[in-house]
């Protein structure tokens, strides 16, 4: 999946357009289906703004957290739904029984293979969540595109962005062992955009065409006019 997605060759569009164009696509993993997509995603930015309205990084990460779903729209290849939306996890240690449907992994080889299924596996104590291969999704792919069209958001925007389905850690506690001191100071941002996602909507409808002005503002403070994806 890095490899068929990593070279971000599939298309050039702005953040906006990939919002609308996210409004084609249903995740039916997310209990909040009655709504477009945009307004999911202008509810969770507009929410964290009325809280923290000096951290605008944080406004439009709540924004773009999700981007990264566009890879169930057809024209990105129609990823099937379990390659794309739920938990994430890290690959070469062991599952941590905090995961979703845990004893499925039973039936992965690298369950019963010494080399991955202990507590550190191939990696080591504090490495670091960036030098962890972490289970594909749309939290990677958002990253990815991102870091590599250049973003000037800090560090605990893209960490958010990245690891907001990992649940195993920001709601379970498990697999801090890996993280280093950077991780633990962005996981204290996760954890408050985390209040801001799931279950979160409010039933307040969001007039998309009068914040809009404000968040390609932001757009065009943290990002390029056009992206690859």
């Amino acid at each position: 999946m890095r490899e068929e997605y990593g070279n971000l060759d599939k298309v050039e569009m702005s953040i906006w357009e990939c919002c609308e164009l996210l409004n084609d696509v249903v995740d039916e993993s997310d209990p909040d289906l009655d709504e477009p997509q945009i307004e999911h995603l202008l509810q969770t930015a507009e929410a964290i703004r009325k809280d923290y309205p000096d951290e605008d990084w944080l406004h439009l990460t709540g924004l773009i957290h999700d981007l990264g779903k566009v890879l169930l729209h057809p024209s990105f290849g129609g990823l099937p739904q379990w390659a794309v939306v739920g938990d994430t996890y890290p690959a070469g240690c062991a599952f941590d029984k905090s995961i979703v449907h845990h004893k499925y992994f039973e039936e992965n080889p690298d369950y019963h293979n010494p080399a991955y299924n202990t507590k550190y596996g191939v990696y080591s104590e504090g490495c670091g969540l960036n030098n962890v291969m972490m289970s594909w999704g749309h939290d990677d792919y958002m990253y990815l595109v991102a870091k590599e069209n250049n973003t000037t958001l800090p560090s605990a925007a893209l960490f958010i962005i990245r690891y907001h389905s990992f649940y195993a850690l920001h709601r379970s506690g498990s697999y801090k062992q890996l993280m280093n001191g950077e991780d633990v100071e962005n996981l204290k941002w996760l954890e408050i955009f985390n209040k801001y996602d799931l279950y979160s909507k409010s039933k307040v409808r969001i007039d998309v065409e009068k914040v809009k002005p404000y968040y390609l503002s932001l757009i065009e403070k943290y990002f390029p006019a056009k992206l690859r994806w």
